[in-house]
């Protein structure tokens, strides 16, 4: 990436690696790059190759991001933080890694905050600032000869412009008038939430009952309202959203609903 925009410098990676990966850390390596197809696919390709957990990727431009369902996720260049990371919650069963994704919906949102915009989690994946979507997650499982792996997507925007916004319903930090809008700080930030977190549910084997649970319940703006569920066979299932059970699901109308179940979660009109 050419740098030519002031309000959109390429990420310090000399920075980030002395803020929070190394030796005898959690964060093992950072990968820095200018431009990717997609983070996560360089995630899944290092795992197989035997990076260990704690491994980093982000970049200033990523040309084949993906978001569930394979939606297209792009942005311009420098405008967003990029990053993907491997997890290797060895000591969790497999039932509880549904937990991963909300996990990381609580680092982002709680990173959201500290840049001083007011957010709230969408569930199951995204982070919404009034009711716009400011950033989206992605959880991908792979098969490794360490075992499995999971990788986790990020796409936070940052400074995105009105005229740039993929969809109407989007938003920015720059937009929502962020205290803090230099990616390398806010990736900094993030990384170090989403560790404790981490730590926090890996060292309690995933029991949601560790606070998790609880922790997002209070942050999911879905709750409480009215929803419209899309499944993917056309049909819809209308209620209220009441909470969310042990395994991570959406509870409408006391019907479980989980995430790979279903296509949009909407407000009822």
């Amino acid at each position: 990436m050419t740098y030519r925009d002031l309000d959109r410098p390429p990420l310090d990676a000399a920075a980030l690696r002395a803020a929070v990966a190394g030796p005898g850390r959690f964060w093992t390596d950072i990968v820095v790059t200018t431009e990717t197809g997609s983070t996560n696919a360089d995630v899944a390709a290092a795992a197989r190759a035997g990076a260990p957990e704690g491994t980093v990727h982000t970049t200033d431009l990523q040309t084949a991001g993906r978001g569930r369902l394979d939606r297209a996720w792009e942005s311009p260049a420098g405008s967003g933080v990029i990053v993907s990371v491997l997890l290797r919650p060895d000591g969790v069963p497999a039932a509880r890694w549904v937990w991963l994704p909300l996990l990381v919906g609580l680092a982002v949102d709680a990173t959201v905050h500290e840049c001083g915009v007011e957010s709230g989690l969408k569930w199951p994946n995204d982070v919404l600032v009034d009711g716009r979507k400011i950033a989206g997650i992605l959880l991908e499982r792979v098969d490794t000869p360490q075992g499995s792996a999971a990788i986790i997507g990020v796409g936070l925007n940052v400074s995105l412009r009105r005229d740039e916004l993929p969809v109407e319903t989007a938003t920015s930090l720059a937009l929502e008038g962020a205290t803090e809008t230099d990616r390398t700080i806010v990736l900094r930030a993030f990384l170090r939430n989403l560790e404790a977190l981490y730590r926090a549910w890996a060292a309690a084997g995933g029991d949601p009952g560790s606070g998790i649970r609880d922790s997002y319940v209070r942050r999911c703006v879905t709750l409480g309202t009215r929803v419209r569920v899309s499944l993917p066979d056309g049909n819809a299932l209308e209620g209220q959203a009441t909470g969310i059970d042990e395994l991570g699901r959406l509870l409408v109308d006391g019907q479980a609903i989980s995430a790979g179940d279903i296509t949009h979660v909407r407000p009822a009109t």
